[in-house]
């Protein structure tokens, strides 16, 4: 997701029309083309499945339905940290909902939001597949394993000064 931060909307408004040009007249393919979508804009904006129905001939409301049936999609855009906390049953037993709980004191936030300051989004996941290392959480995609409530701050200080010596 990073790089869709960087890149202008025109770049990328260019690109999905090739993306949809390749998947023109298969209606079936309307997952690739949202997964690219995701995978490049951060989300799904609205203007974008405009274009994707108009193109691909498929209504607004299939694509929506897609999209708010597979927890992959989301409608809002993320923030520059992705945290996604598993709640998975080995993880809910060795402490997951605490960590959550912080994670919301300390960001202000509730699971499927962002902060104002577009930094952080926070998700609740049913399963990371890593259950020996519960509770387990990843942020953009990498792992960060038995986690506590009191290590909360401190990643959250760590990425904030992560972002800070980014833009210098």
């Amino acid at each position: 997701m990073g790089e869709a931060v960087t890149k202008c909307r025109c770049d990328l408004q260019a690109e999905l029309e090739k993306v949809i040009a390749q998947h023109e007249g298969r209606k079936d393919d309307l997952i690739e083309v949202l997964y690219w979508v995701q995978e490049n804009y951060g989300y799904v904006p609205k203007d974008v499945q405009l274009v994707i129905s108009e193109k691909m001939n498929v209504p607004l409301s299939a694509i929506n339905g897609v999209i708010t049936f597979y927890h992959l999609f989301s409608l809002k855009p993320k923030g520059e940290y992705e945290i996604s906390l598993c709640k998975g049953t080995a993880c809910y037993v060795r402490g997951a909902p605490q960590v959550l709980e912080r994670f919301e004191k300390e960001l202000g936030i509730k699971p499927h939001d962002s902060t104002d300051d577009n930094m952080f989004s926070l998700e609740v996941v049913r399963c990371l597949g890593a259950c020996g290392l519960a509770p387990v959480l990843t942020i953009n995609k990498a792992p960060r394993p038995r986690m506590k409530p009191d290590l909360v701050p401190g990643i959250i200080n760590e990425l904030r000064n992560k972002s800070k010596d980014s833009e210098e």
